[in-house]
């Protein structure tokens, strides 16, 4: 039974780390969707005769309505809960991926992309909101890595493994058994996840003008967007993370299929081994910032490593296969420090408000990501030669080279914005100026 009594005594660890990562698993979930086109692009150009500028357009509708539903998504968490907000989500994203498995025309399969996105918008959101009532505010930076390690972890599923399934039963098959696998994690975040320690008996680690929640959307809304420091944060994040989503989410296995003539499940080995380095640094880099009590030094340590290594992609030619296996992994490890700036952006704002900048931070995550996953599809059909294949457009070396400049620049500017923060030292600033 829920016990509403006070108590001083704080929620076992087991506890909030179980409560937490079940609500976590709709991120898992919301991840696989967000890089699954990886592996079907073949099957959706041959399926709706489409080029790679539809194409692109097709997959960033899940990143424009996911991003879109960012500062909504955070009102929401703030204003009626986690708990609720993820179940209503999880099934909402239930019917659009079946939405999207059925579809027998281009404008339904990008309906049921759109769902996708906007409901599982919520999930990243909602993490942050709930390890704020859960875990301690020093292992903030921890527990959301933790939170990019599970979400990337359904990128790597969605990469040999679903592969292979596609190659075995179909994409549509695949994508149906996904739904069904969504709609049964709506009920247990229903039946388990509660949004405050204090609805099991125990104490909350919450800050009390996060626990009152008397702060009105709009006040909220307004503190955040006239904090400098979170529009810096803001750029920074979707600055370093757009191509890393880009590549291995949707352009980088046709690449390295078309230029380089691997097979598909191994070309996503190589974009799946990307994630794998996103999903090891953002636990590792949060918990290291959260070790010195520094924010800024190890955020623009990791841009600047992480624009290096794009560098290093588009100048260095014909590398092995283990180097170009190391190279995707310390890309991907080095994005993983754009977790330092949602504990950083949440420590420069009030704490009533956790819901909401963590929304508006992660939509430049997701919104630049659409930019740019449709750039790079609009500069491959600019440079297109004319080589077709079943359907398919076949781009050549220089197309993609063209349009991967443009990761390296991305990069480079988020190097910029973390250099122009100011540090926090891991302490609220609200309690600091009080």
């Amino acid at each position: 039974m829920t016990s509403t009594q006070p108590s001083s005594r704080l929620p076992p660890v087991s506890l909030a780390w179980l409560t937490w990562g079940l609500l976590a698993s709709l991120y898992f979930v919301g991840y696989f969707q967000r890089v699954a086109p990886a592996v079907m692009v073949d099957e959706l150009m041959r399926d709706f005769s489409i080029t790679a500028t539809m194409l692109g357009n097709l997959s960033a509708l899940y990143f424009y309505t996911y991003a879109a539903m960012q500062i909504p998504s955070g009102l929401l968490a703030d204003a009626v809960g986690p708990r609720r907000v993820a179940t209503a989500a999880a099934v909402v994203a239930a019917a659009g991926i079946v939405l999207f498995a059925q579809a027998d025309s281009l404008w339904m399969a990008g309906l049921g992309r759109a769902l996708i996105g906007a409901s599982v918008a919520v999930a990243f959101v909602a993490c942050m909101k709930l390890a704020g009532h859960w875990f301690p505010a020093n292992r903030f930076a921890t527990v959301t890595g933790i939170s990019l390690l599970i979400g990337n972890l359904g990128g790597v599923l969605a990469g040999v493994p679903l592969s292979e399934a596609v190659a075995s039963v179909g994409w549509r098959a695949a994508m149906l058994a996904s739904a069904g696998v969504t709609l049964a994690l709506a009920a247990v975040v229903w039946l388990w996840v509660r949004d405050d320690p204090s609805e099991r008996g125990y104490a909350s680690h919450a800050h009390p003008e996060a626990r009152n929640n008397a702060m009105s959307p709009r006040r909220s809304l307004k503190l955040v967007i006239s904090e400098r420091d979170t529009w810096l944060l803001f750029f920074a994040g979707g600055l370093i993370a757009a191509p890393v989503l880009t590549f291995a989410g949707l352009w980088g296995v046709p690449y390295l299929v078309q230029v380089h003539g691997l097979e598909r499940s191994h070309a996503a080995g190589f974009t799946t081994t990307m994630l794998l380095g996103f999903a090891v640094g953002g636990p590792l880099l949060g918990a290291l910032s959260d070790r010195i009590g520094r924010r800024k030094l190890p955020y623009l340590g990791a841009a600047l490593a992480h624009a290096l290594g794009w560098l290093a992609f588009l100048l260095i030619d014909d590398l092995s296969a283990s180097a170009l296996y190391l190279l995707f992994a310390t890309i991907g490890f080095t994005a993983g420090g754009l977790i330092i700036g949602f504990a950083f952006s949440r420590e420069v704002n009030h704490p009533g408000a956790a819901g909401t900048v963590g929304g508006v931070v992660n939509m430049a995550v997701l919104g630049f990501a659409a930019i740019q996953q449709s750039a790079m599809g609009w500069i491959l059909d600019r440079n297109w030669q004319g080589a077709l294949l079943d359907g398919a457009r076949i781009y050549d070396a220089a197309a993609y080279h063209a349009a991967f400049l443009w990761l390296a620049v991305s990069a480079a500017g988020a190097v910029l914005f973390v250099a122009l923060t100011r540090e926090t030292y891991c302490r609220l600033r609200f309690d600091a100026d009080a």
